[in-house]
């Protein structure tokens, strides 16, 4: 019983992170256009960005991604035996990469909150995409649990990274003409 409340909480904690990471990305993208705008509606988005970007990331993602960590490595010391299964260790790769984008993220975080811009807009709309696959992947592999279902999964993921892509060049110029 105790394993389920577990796995439950692991669940619960990813669902929050990503939830976090997904609008992370739409307020740094927000920060930096704001950026460009004149000095008055800088002067009041900035600050109002910088504030809800700063709760999300310290109230909620951060310590979602750190508790997932908790309850996933519980998990795994309840059940030992994933360890040996192949479609973990695929698995526990898309998690390393999820954890790789989340520290890139703070350093994305970071500068904005000072201020400076790393990316423009457009490039954040498709860094966005990012944890979109990272999900997909993961999700994949542990409903699945099997990596020769991964090789459909892995075109699949390109076929839908492709699509993503191609979205978002068409939002942007939609955008553009609007």
């Amino acid at each position: 019983m105790t394993f389920e409340y577990i796995k439950a909480l692991h669940i619960i904690f990813i669902v929050t992170w990503f939830a976090g990471l997904f609008y992370i990305v739409r307020l740094f993208i927000y920060q930096t256009e704001a950026l460009d705008r004149p000095e008055a509606e800088k002067n009041i988005l900035k600050p109002q960005l910088d504030l809800m970007a700063n709760r999300l990331w310290y109230i909620i993602t951060w310590p979602s991604a750190v508790l997932t960590l908790i309850f996933g490595t519980w998990v795994l010391l309840h059940r030992p035996t994933y360890l040996s299964m192949p479609f973990m260790h695929a698995k526990l790769t898309f998690v390393a990469l999820l954890y790789i984008y989340h520290f890139r993220c703070h350093y994305i975080f970071k500068s904005l909150q000072n201020g400076k811009r790393i990316w423009n807009s457009s490039k954040l709309r498709l860094w966005n995409e990012i944890a979109t696959l990272l999900l997909f992947a993961i999700v994949f592999l542990i409903v699945l649990k099997s990596l020769l279902n991964m090789l459909w999964g892995i075109a699949g993921l390109i076929l839908l990274g492709a699509s993503l892509m191609l979205a978002t060049k068409w939002y942007k110029r939609f955008r553009e003409r609007n």
